[in-house]
């Protein structure tokens, strides 16, 4: 069924009713206003290795970076709750729609460091989810390939992360969503690698192509903001043509739209190596280092540029 950004009729659901009864536990660590936003952030009971102040640290940061990303807080108001998870691993969220804003359920190991939350990307990964309409289950890998790129390129704005870490992930992890065997394009192919990597590599092709077409005026983030200014972010639901249309508008150039015709339905294969060399991002023994005379070593700087 083809819908248009709509906002979505949430009823009293199991989900809601199971965040109900958490906050007869829960304590309150903080409500914070920040970009526009208002955040409630509660803890469930747990012998949390982190300080309160640590933890709405770690919130306020991904909070910030997200900001500084789509120009305000995606949502009016975030329900925010944090859970004990054992052992020391990273953390694990989930991101819902509400009726008044979203809703992140986070789980966060008893044993985790300062130092584990400041390394950590699900905070800022399920934060970008806010900023997104849901799709349709097919369309899942645009959801998770969006917060996968747009996360470490958020934290790089706000000077969390370095360009040479951010394109050290970026040439590592990119691989992930090229086609395998079998492949039968982004919309029919819900793999894993496919559903993260595939999706980010789509982002990145968009990012790259809107900023040459355009001579770096605008980028994938000005046709993120547009959509999320027609209405479009976790609290609706929309059609992918519609979305990447509204984005397309945003930047004067139909690059979303024509990738999505292309890489949809087909297994397109992307010559990495090529990409890299246009961009200047240089990967050698586990380190980068960059060209700046390489063509788009401009895209690539304004790409990860710390304001």
């Amino acid at each position: 069924m083809t819908r248009r950004l709509l906002l979505l009729a949430l009823s009293a659901c199991s989900l809601f009713n199971a965040c109900a009864a958490d906050d007869k536990t829960a304590t309150r660590l903080a409500d914070l206003k920040i970009g526009g936003g208002e955040i409630q952030v509660d803890e469930l009971a747990g012998s949390y290795a982190v300080t309160r102040d640590e933890t709405v640290h770690w919130v306020e940061t991904a909070a910030r970076a997200v900001t500084h990303y789509y120009g305000r807080f995606p949502v009016a108001h975030l329900h925010l709750l944090i859970e004990p998870r054992n052992g020391r691993g990273r953390a694990s969220g989930t991101t819902y729609g509400s009726e008044d804003g979203g809703f992140i359920r986070i789980g966060l190991g008893t044993m985790a460091t300062a130092a584990d939350l400041k390394d950590d990307w699900v905070m800022t990964h399920e934060m970008v989810h806010l900023a997104f309409p849901q799709m349709e289950d097919e369309h899942h890998w645009i959801e998770e390939g969006l917060a996968t790129y747009v996360e470490p390129l958020a934290r790089a704005e706000i000077g969390e992360l370095t360009p040479e870490y951010v394109w050290k992930e970026t040439v590592e992890g990119m691989p992930n969503g090229l086609p395998a065997a079998g492949d039968r394009g982004l919309d029919k192919t819900p793999t894993w690698g496919r559903t993260y990597w595939g999706g980010a590599l789509f982002c990145l092709l968009a990012d790259v192509e809107i900023r040459e077409r355009t001579h770096d005026r605008y980028g994938l983030r000005d046709a993120l903001e547009g959509i999320l200014k027609a209405g479009g972010n976790i609290q609706t639901t929309a059609d992918i043509e519609y979305a990447f249309k509204t984005g397309d508008e945003a930047v004067g150039v139909p690059v979303l739209t024509e990738l999505y015709t292309q890489m949809k339905g087909t297994p397109v294969t992307t010559d990495l190596d090529a990409l890299w060399k246009k961009l200047g991002v240089i990967y050698k023994d586990g380190a980068t280092s960059f060209d700046d005379k390489a063509p788009d070593a401009a895209i690539r700087k304004a790409m990860t540029a710390a304001d």
